[in-house]
This record gives structure tokens, C-alpha cells and sequence, in this order.
């Protein structure tokens, strides 16, 4: 039902497999945001229609409804079929698309993978799962975890990067898309610039920032420079971005899954959870867990003939 008197405040978005239909699941969230309290103040849009994802959008008001209880009521009730967002209606495309690398743009743990050639891939996976639900400190996490890859040949490394990491599919669709229009990308990570500066070139970033993996020529050495790239440094990173582009934090996406990424999710504009741990999940504005980062773009309202596909 659309009420004509109410005035939009937000835009309901759902994103679901191109099979699921969009007049199904227009019509789900459209019965989803009634019971969520919402007020639908337009009709139905259609974002995608393509052969992959199925997109639907509409305004509305929150009237009596807590934004973050319409949020999980809905998110509850489509978890099965797809993702959604209630996003503020103004500002909606983002000028800064600033990213955490792993379990978010590529598909691996770049630390974990490594650790496989080691014979090390069980118990170092263990640390980083704690750390990335902020269960333990992320430096005191990344120091202990490299510490027991001392004297693993540097070989490895392009080992790993070759045969175990993958991009995270819609990775290149973002970036191409919102540099397309105007944003700038910037991938900033807890993992090591020997991956970063790879990934960054292939999933289309402008820029990077990683930790630094410490060796001797031929091996690691069991250390990592200082200072550690972590949470507070990611944050600073979107400080830096912003201020060099002459953009209000309003103007950016940020997007990771870990606890280092909490301080830039909670700053940017949109903070996007992606595949993320509950910690994160319950603090950004959105969350990707069934469809794939083109969810990012319908979330900014841009539709298929905008989007630059590269996935």
C-alpha cells in the first residue's frame, strides 16, 4: 500500500538470484516492510532484470518504526531468498569505494592460504577466525600468526597468490561501475602488499594499502613491519581518502568482514558487512550474504543498463 502523505525517508532494496523473479520478490519485501512498520511511499522499482540478479527498490518512511528493528525483521524474512537494505534516500551514490581484501574482494584468507605451505593451514585458520570476530587483538593475532611461517621460502608466496586466491565474484563489476561514475577505489588491508598490490590490479582498484611481510631474499623472516596496518589504520586510511578528495564521510562505502574493519564500516556513509562475522553484521548498515558485491551498486540505486559488467 502506498501512502501518498507520509514523506520517504529511505529506500527498501532487495537483491535476489535472477530465478527467484522480480514481481516475487518486489512482492515479498513489499510485505516484508508492512511488517517491519514501514510506510511504502512509491511503487515498485525495478533495478535488475538480467539473466543473474533480480533488483527491486521503493521509498519509504519510517514513521514509528526503529530502523535497525525494520532491518533485521526484514532481513529475516527474505534470508532465504535474498539481500536487502533500508539506506537513507539522499546521497546514495558513493564517491569513495574503500575495501577491506580478504573474505571481501577475493574469496580466501590470504594468511590462512599461505600457511598451507607450511603444513599450518588448520591451526593459524583457528587465530584468524578469533581475530576476525575481535576475539583477540588484531597485531598481537597478525605477529603470532607470521611468527610461525619463520623460514617459509618466498616462493610460497607466488604459490598461494596463483593457485588458491580467487576474486570474490562482482569484485570487478564494482569497481569498473563506480569508477564509471566518478568514485574512486581504494583497497586497504590487515593481509600483506605482496597480495594487495596483485589483487588491487586485478579487481580494478586505484590504490592499496597492506602490512608489510619482512624477509631475507629467499625467505620470511617471522616479522612484520611497523606500523601495523589494523583497524585504527584503516579508519585513518578513510580519514586520508576523504580529505584528499574533498569528500564528507557521507560519500563513502566501506566494506569488509572482520572486527579491523568495524572502525571504517561505522564511519563511511554506507558501511557494508560481506559475508562478515556477527560483530560486524550487527554494525554496518547492510549486509551482503546471499547474492554477490553487485548487491553494493543496486544498493546505490544503479540499475542494469548502468552497470559496467566485468563478472
Amino acid at each position: 500500500m502506498t501512502d501518498k502523505i507520509a514523506q520517504p525517508t529511505h529506500v527498501a532494496t532487495a537483491v535476489a538470484p535472477a530465478s527467484t523473479g522480480f514481481m516475487q520478490l518486489g512482492q515479498a519485501l513489499e510485505a516484508a516492510a508492512r511488517a517491519a512498520g514501514l510506510i511504502q511511499t512509491s511503487a515498485v522499482r525495478l533495478l535488475g532484470t538480467e539473466e543473474k540478479w533480480a533488483a527491486v527498490e521503493f521509498d519509504v518512511a519510517l514513521a514509528e518504526a526503529s530502523l535497525g528493528a525494520a532491518r533485521q525483521s526484514i532481513e529475516t524474512a527474505l534470508a532465504d531468498m535474498g539481500d536487502v537494505a533500508i539506506l537513507p534516500a539522499t546521497e546514495r551514490r558513493k564517491k569513495l569505494l574503500i575495501s577491506d581484501m580478504d573474505s571481501t574482494i577475493i574469496e580466501q584468507e590470504c594468511l590462512d592460504e599461505l600457511a598451507a605451505y607450511a603444513g599450518l593451514k588448520d591451526e593459524i585458520a583457528a587465530i584468524t577466525a578469533r581475530a576476525m570476530a575481535g576475539e583477540l587483538d588484531f597485531e598481537a593475532a597478525l605477529t603470532e600468526r607470521v611468527g610461525k611461517l619463520k623460514r617459509l621460502s618466498l616462493t610460497a608466496l607466488e604459490q598461494c597468490y596463483h593457485e588458491r586466491i580467487s576474486l570474490m565474484p562482482g569484485a570487478k563489476t564494482l569497481t569498473a561501475t563506480m569508477q564509471a561514475h566518478g568514485a574512486f577505489c581504494l583497497l586497504v588491508s590487515g593481509g600483506f602488499t605482496y597480495f594487495t598490490s596483485r589483487v588491487a590490479e586485478s579487481a580494478g582498484f586505484q590504490d592499496h594499502r597492506g602490512n608489510t611481510l619482512i624477509d631475507d631474499g629467499t625467505r620470511i623472516t617471522g616479522d612484520v613491519g611497523r606500523p601495523i596496518l589494523g583497524r585504527e589504520a584503516k579508519l585513518t586510511a578513510l580519514n586520508e581518502a576523504t580529505e584528499r578528495l574533498g569528500l564528507e564521510y557521507g560519500a563513502a562505502l566501506a566494506m569488509g568482514d572482520g572486527a579491523n574493519d568495524l572502525a571504517m564500516i561505522e564511519a563511511a556513509g554506507l558501511g557494508l558487512a560481506v559475508h562478515a562475522k556477527p560483530v560486524v553484521a550487527a554494525a554496518s548498515n547492510a549486509a551482503i550474504n546471499c547474492t554477490d558485491l553487485t548487491a553494493a551498486l543496486y544498493f546505490q540505486g544503479y540499475t542494469d543498463s548502468e552497470i559496467v559488467w566485468r563478472d
